[in-house]
């Protein structure tokens, strides 16, 4: 079978590493990919938003099964057009994907729904949102820029004097675009986070392995909002009991609710987590694979991911008995400095010959580019440095091991990632 894989980073590199593991797999092209994905894929000089040009070439090049690894044209509907052209492709409709598209939408299901999230509010107006912050909320907060914002788009206001300027940064100054056209202001809640990724094949769901993504900028949590400075799986703070509440609460009755309403999800749910006192609550939803979660999630899966894929595509996913390796896994992200506001592009990365022939270290290729014969970084986030050791404290010094083995002017990484607190 030949494979298509639509995206260019971290996410789409592990998700090619995967594949070239499938004996089902003779081939793999990547639109646009980068310098990592090139080395077990064909690029291909395509950008995730040229829908009509991706089905043709899948249609011309004989491709069995495309891989969506982006929101964007997750939520853009290019889905819809692979399907229409009658070709197999992997990721929900536009109508689905909208669960991660729209913030507002996801709440407004979770509230019909009695799916266990964070109190919130709704706002098109910016004047009629800062009334209300003046005159109900209970701070902190959480102001969320409704549409797709990278993962930058939330902020965390203290006050009364933050929250009306982060209003005004995401409605007025549309900092995060067109995402702020419309704004949740949420409950702050308090807790351990979790990430589960999980199956879908439209009716039954199927979860991966727990992770725990550290999504600040710097050591402690500190620092704006990232895509993700590191990952471990499985959560330690995921216990049996909290996964059949989750699978009971909250994952089923999602799958059931976007059914009911007649947006049929087919794909992967990344079901980000609260454990708050008062139970697990959803603090966001995601249509695909997380990134750097993938990162630590697949290389611990040891199902062929054709045979998972191809089941949600064809409602099969309960005859599947998804199975994951004992062996934590730690993923430290390579960041270029200043990321994420301003960094610079184009330094050579030395030192990623180390890696050949390793089992239990890998390096993922997020933000890199081939440049008149050498590696360079081409992103904010350059590589994820990904380690599985007999447990968490060996996973973790492999990783950090492995990220010395690299360099690149500019570079940083957070020093505390798989440092349970």
């Amino acid at each position: 079978m030949k494979i298509l894989i639509v995206g260019s980073g971290g996410r789409e590199h592990v998700l090619a590493w995967k594949c070239a593991k499938s004996p089902r797999v003779e081939k793999i092209y990547c639109a646009p990919g980068n310098a990592g994905i090139a080395q077990i894929a064909e690029t291909v000089p395509l950008q995730p938003d040229q829908f009509e040009e991706l089905a043709d070439f899948a249609a011309e090049h004989g491709i069995g099964l495309t891989i969506i690894g982006m929101d964007d044209p997750l939520v853009g509907g290019i889905v819809d057009v692979f399907e229409q052209r009658g070709l197999r492709v992997f990721g929900p409709r536009k109508n689905a994907a909208i669960l991660e598209g729209s913030k507002a939408f996801s709440k407004e299901l979770m509230k019909k729904y009695k799916i266990p999230t964070a109190a919130f509010e709704t706002f098109t107006d910016l004047a009629a949102a800062k009334e209300w912050l003046k005159k109900e909320a209970r701070f902190p907060v959480v102001l969320k820029a409704s549409g797709l914002a990278l993962g930058k788009g939330v902020l965390i206001c203290e006050n009364l004097e933050a929250a009306l300027d982060g209003a005004e940064t995401i409605m007025g100054r549309k900092k995060f675009g067109q995402a702020g056209d419309e704004m949740v202001i949420e409950e702050f809640l308090t807790g351990k986070e979790v990430s589960v990724l999980s199956f879908v094949d439209g009716t039954h769901i199927l979860e991966m392995s727990s992770a725990q993504d550290y999504k600040r900028a710097g050591d402690g949590d500190t620092g704006l909002n990232t895509g993700g400075m590191g990952n471990i799986s499985p959560n330690p703070y995921y216990t049996e009991e909290i996964r059949r509440y989750c699978q009971e609460k909250i994952f089923q009755p999602t799958v059931d609710a976007m059914k009911a309403e007649g947006r049929e999800f087919k794909g992967v749910i990344f079901f980000g987590l609260m454990l708050t006192e008062d139970g697990p609550k959803v603090l966001e939803y995601n249509c695909r694979f997380g990134d750097p979660e993938a990162q630590v999630v697949l290389p611990r899966m040891e199902n062929d991911l054709i045979d998972v894929l191809e089941a949600c595509i064809d409602g099969t996913l309960d005859r599947i008995d998804l199975t994951f390796c004992k062996d934590p896994c730690v993923c430290v992200v390579l960041a270029s400095e200043g990321y994420p506001v301003a960094y610079e592009k184009g330094k050579v990365i030395h030192g990623l010959d180390a890696f050949s022939g390793k089992q239990d270290r890998f390096c993922f290729h997020a933000g890199t580019a081939n440049k008149d014969g050498e590696i360079v970084t081409n992103g904010g986030r350059v590589l994820g440095i990904t380690a599985l050791g007999h447990d968490l404290e060996e996973a973790r010094a492999k990783a950090y091991e492995a990220a010395g083995w690299v360099d690149f002017e500019g570079k940083y990484s957070r020093s505390d990632i798989a440092i349970i607190r």
